[in-house]
């Protein structure tokens, strides 16, 4: 059995552009910024950049609700893909293929076309917990 199961929340780096292969699939490429989870005080939060590709009405929803800046959730599978260019040069890609993008933020948040802040997302309060120097203080 075999699982291949992606799912991202970040922001668009720019907005998408919605093309249709000579087919007539529509299709869009887009990339997302991914705030790191964990970043040490006082410091910027780091993020991954992740390559999207989308088809047919999930290419259109993403092209007509969202612009650079907006908070999006992607979730599909991880691909790879290669090729020659005509300089002989191989090339290699790692992509998400989207199967859904939502909205993760309020509707009310943002007017259409209207970038939403870019905001580092909150995980977890941990004010409550006390550093412990070695592992000889461990109360276990």
């Amino acid at each position: 059995m075999a699982f291949n199961r992606v799912i991202l929340v970040g922001n668009l780096v720019a907005a998408p552009e919605l093309k249709t292969t000579p087919n007539g699939v529509n299709v869009t490429r887009f990339r997302i910024a991914v705030a790191r989870r964990f970043a040490k005080p006082d410091a910027e939060v780091k993020a991954d950049f992740f390559d999207i590709v989308a088809w047919r009405t999930t290419a259109e929803f993403v092209c007509k609700h969202f612009s650079k800046g907006r908070p999006i959730l992607v979730s599909g599978s991880l691909q790879n893909r290669n090729w020659t260019d005509n300089n002989g040069v191989k090339h290699y890609a790692t992509e998400i293929v989207a199967d859904e993008a939502t909205f993760v933020d309020r509707k009310s948040d943002n007017a259409p076309g209207q970038a939403a802040p870019n905001t580092a997302p909150t995980y977890a309060d941990t004010s409550g917990y006390e550093d412990l120097a070695d592992d000889d203080e461990l109360p276990f």
